[in-house]
């Protein structure tokens, strides 16, 4: 899954770029040679804690970069997705690209796929594509909060977690609804008397919305009209009442018309002006009886509108808010009497409802712990029979589930630690507590040779996880490595010839002198079938290989491949 893991101005590192196979590759070299630096390096490109001490002296950066080939369905493609970074694709998978920074300032920068993100994002996608084991413990199987989900996947019961979380959000609700509505009914009950007096009264005056505008337009445009009322009762008055001009120019009009006959030249011009003017007096007579009509209202009316706008603009003074929330106002509080009044009827039912989504979750919740119980015993036999191989044939390994009704959770009511026994007789404990540092490594290959690729990060690297062991016990640690190589990409860091006898991949860790001795640079080899040989032997035989150390590297090769 990874491809590439490109490094630039770290310690000892000027340029570098490794290219991972499938499979098991192992990682060899001389003490000293830079090994802990390509692990500090990769930790960094997947969050790890970043540290100014390991850019290169000289230079004002350092930067990391990994490169992936993720599935669309994969943990971290839905993180990226999650946090708005997933990008469109019909393909089955995609490259993933993350990229840390390291100034030498000590701040850092984290990138996936060259956009910016937050380093707890690169983090929580790095925990979910690498697990680093050895040195770097804070990111494998030490932290009792991944036992849960890692029992779950052994058994299968991913499904069963799923169904538990849903009525655990039911429940949640159900309990939320209820204490809303309780909490209402308390409020309610509190002010029932002022509610039921202040709902009958905003009942009464039945406020509107809208309705303080629209009445005080409508007196203001009553006002108005009673001022100018009387000027155009007047104009009308003068021109179409009793003296109206308009009856006398229509008589000389019929007596001109009588002699034009005999002058038409000089009577027609005078009558066609007069029947201009009757025309527009008899069309301002009309204008003016629209607008005294327009402009006449019941006094009545104004009086009622006045008490209209006193009442709402009282009550709305009274309960502190503007007359245009009276509406909104009057449909709250008769929505609290109402819940007094029917409250206790929808309580019964919210407890009802409430009451069966705790007795589902708690129903499901301890179905799932059974389940988790017998799978945890299955788990600790698989595991305590791959112990004995690794040297731990006195210790144990054991699953422990407390399961408590009264610590509820998303995942149930089960805690989940992985406790181990080092030895008959001694006090067994949390796997971090109890397990020494070379037994802590063999105790996690073991439980990781067990769960396989259920619940593990698709890349597993091993930090001299053979230190302390040699011979058989070696042999049995790069057999189960090579054995989870099957499953999952494996990386190992090792001193021991018969792990890296077993490995797909063999990459040699060295330094070079440079600039004539003035410095010193790490450079990686992956070693062909003849180099290959020769490291394993020199991993025998020390300093000055042998013949005999060549003969054994050959027998280790070939009892490898068998």
């Amino acid at each position: 899954m990874l491809a590439r893991l490109s490094i630039r101005d770290i310690v000892l590192i000027e340029r570098l770029d490794i290219e991972f196979s499938r499979g098991l590759a192992v990682l060899t070299g001389e003490t000293g040679a830079g090994k802990s630096i390509l692990l500090d390096a990769f930790a960094l490109a997947l969050g790890g804690r970043g540290d100014a001490g390991l850019v290169r002296h000289g230079a004002e950066q350092g930067q990391v970069t990994a490169t992936f080939d993720v599935p669309k369905d994969h943990p971290a493609a839905k993180i990226l997705a999650d946090n708005g970074l997933d990008e469109a694709s019909s393909q089955d998978s995609r490259e993933m690209i993350l990229r840390r920074v390291q100034l030498a300032d000590g701040r850092t920068r984290a990138f996936i796929n060259d956009q910016s993100i937050s380093v707890q994002t690169l983090k929580a996608v790095g925990s979910a594509l690498v697990e680093i084991h050895g040195q770097h413990d804070e990111r494998a199987l030490v932290d009792a909060s991944t036992h849960r989900r890692l029992l779950d996947a052994f058994a299968g019961l991913e499904n069963d977690v799923v169904a538990v979380e849903s009525l655990w959000e039911a429940r949640r609700t159900a309990a939320a609804s209820l204490e809303e509505h309780r909490a209402s009914m308390e409020r309610a009950a509190r002010e029932a008397d002022y509610l039921r007096h202040a709902s009958a009264e905003l009942k009464q005056l039945a406020p509107q919305d809208g309705e303080e505008t629209a009445l005080a337009s409508r007196r203001t445009v009553m006002m108005q009209s009673e001022k100018i009322a009387t000027d155009l009762r007047e104009a009308q008055e003068a021109i179409g009442g009793p003296h109206s001009p308009v009856p006398a120019l229509s008589a000389a009009v019929r007596r001109l018309e009588r002699r034009a006959a005999n002058s038409p030249a000089l009577v027609e011009p005078a009558v066609k002006a007069i029947d201009v003017a009757i025309n527009a007096l008899e069309e301002a007579d009309q204008h003016l009886n629209a607008a005294l009509r327009a402009a006449d209202f019941d006094p009545a009316e104004l009086e009622r509108i006045e008490e209209r706008l006193f009442a709402l603009r009282a009550a709305a003074r009274k309960y502190s808010t503007p007359v245009d929330s009276l509406a909104a106002l009057a449909v709250q509080m008769a929505g609290d009497v109402a819940l007094i009044d029917a409250g206790a009827e929808q309580l019964k039912k919210l407890e009802a409802a409430a009451l069966d989504a705790g007795k589902r979750y708690s129903a499901a919740a301890a179905k799932l712990s059974a389940a988790r119980a017998k799978a945890a015993t299955k788990l600790d036999k698989a595991v305590n029979a791959e112990l004995p191989p690794l040297k731990l044939e006195r210790a144990s390994f054991t699953t422990q589930v407390e399961a408590d009704d009264a610590s509820p959770g998303p995942q149930g009511i089960d805690r989940i630690e992985f406790w181990v026994q080092t030895n008959p007789g001694t006090r067994p404990g949390p796997l971090m507590k109890v397990a020494s540092g070379g037994e802590l490594s063999r105790f996690l290959l073991a439980l990781k040779v067990v769960l396989a690729d259920r619940g593990s990060a698709p890349t597993l690297v091993f930090d001299e996880i053979d230190t302390g062991v040699g011979g058989a016990v070696a042999d049995a640690i790069g057999t189960r490595l090579a054995r989870l190589a099957g499953k999952v990409q494996v990386m190992a860091v090792t001193h021991a010839p018969q792990v890296a006898a077993r490995a797909d991949q063999h990459l040699l860790i060295s330094k070079d002198a440079l600039d004539k001795g003035k410095r010193v640079a790490t450079r990686v080899d992956a070693l062909a079938a003849d180099r290959r040989r020769e490291e394993i032997a020199r991993m025998l035989a020390g300093a000055e290989i042998t013949a005999e150390a060549r003969a054994a590297a050959e027998r280790l090769l070939k009892a490898a491949t068998a």
